[in-house]
């Protein structure tokens, strides 16, 4: 089961590969997944949404720059071979969830208080 389809995801991003139509098929099938692992009641649209967000900082931009989309920082040197960057809320390689994904999904972070003092005592 997806939440939105191959052309979903090219749709306002970039024309896709045929290798990249097949990839893209079955990492909708493991966005649904961590879609519902979050939340099983956000909206069909917010399921779109976010399962075409996922999916295309899988596949990055096409060009092989070398940073993985998403990172917040990046490093690399030459002779000495060196090369590192930060991803902001996940690992490459990894399916993750961005603050603005998890928000779309309803799931955002949420503050709040419970006072066991008030709980405990009556108001008289």
């Amino acid at each position: 089961m997806s939440y939105a389809t191959v052309d979903d995801v090219a749709a306002s991003f970039r024309e896709l590969t045929e290798v990249e139509k097949v990839q893209a098929e079955a990492l909708l099938k493991e966005a649904a997944v961590v879609v519902d692992a979050y939340s099983k009641k956000a909206t069909d649209d917010a399921k779109k949404v976010v399962s075409c967000r996922l999916v295309r900082r899988q596949l990055g931009d096409g060009q092989s720059t070398g940073l993985p989309i998403g990172a917040t920082q990046g490093t690399m040197s030459a002779l000495g071979y060196s090369q590192s960057w930060t991803v902001g809320s996940g690992s490459y390689g990894e399916m993750y969830l961005t603050k603005l994904d998890k928000k779309l999904l309803g799931t955002a972070t949420k503050l709040g208080m419970v006072s066991p003092w008030e709980d405990s005592h009556d108001s008289n």
